[in-house]
């Protein structure tokens, strides 16, 4: 009996290092010098970021008031989601793993949400300006408009003054033949806390949209 656990176990062991080995080769495999993986995540990403955009372009073109609802809704709705789920869910669970751990999350994390992102940021504020012109309500001397464009240029510069190039600079650390996995880890850090800080701003800019339906000026 003892021999056939003893048999067991280093089947069992041949089994990880297989697994292990397989993972290790399709680590390996490489496009512009950045995992496989990472690259078909970027270009997953890349896809799905177009549709938010064409969607806007779309509601502009057939001059759809419902439709450019729609798209503000829906884009502005999943950017906050995505903000607050990154910080509150992700950030614990991010917190709990070792450092090899917290690399192989950025590794995938950040080519997934690299076009992403941008694209609902950017299509949720367009959207928001064409939607507040068409209702009447984007009176520039309004203190509550003013508020909203001052949360938007804050959002827009922490987006693509910190959150893009921190990701590039994780693209560029995963390229290297060694990468410096403690600065990975460091720059997706500071990527999943601002996006915390994203989250709360948001939420300020919604209670502000609400403001102006209930409240028009």
């Amino acid at each position: 009996m003892a021999w056939k656990i003893g048999m067991s176990s280093e089947d069992m062991g041949g089994n990880d290092a297989r697994v292990n080995g397989e993972i290790t080769r399709e680590a390996a495999k490489s496009v512009g010098g950045l995992p496989i993986f990472t690259s078909r995540l970027l270009l997953w990403s890349f896809g799905v970021g177009v549709i938010p955009p064409a969607a806007l372009v779309m509601a502009l073109e057939l001059r759809s008031l419902l439709l450019l609802e729609y798209v503000h809704v829906i884009s502005g709705g999943t950017w906050t989601g995505f903000d607050l789920f990154m910080s509150v869910i992700l950030g614990r669970i991010l917190a709990s793993l070792d450092l090899p751990g917290r690399v192989e999350v950025a590794k995938r994390l950040t080519p997934t949400t690299f076009f992403i992102m941008p694209s609902l940021a950017s299509t949720a504020i367009t959207a928001g300006i064409y939607l507040a012109e068409s209702l009447g309500t984007f009176v520039l001397t309004s203190p509550w408009i003013i508020a909203s464009g001052i949360v938007v240029i804050i959002l827009t510069a922490q987006g693509f003054g910190i959150f893009m190039p921190n990701s590039l600079r994780i693209f560029i650390e995963l390229a290297k033949p060694s990468p410096d996995r403690a600065k990975i880890a460091r720059l997706n850090g500071i990527n999943i806390r601002l996006a915390g800080v994203q989250g709360v701003m948001q939420l300020a800019i919604i209670l502000i949209m609400a403001h102006l339906a209930v409240y028009p000026p």
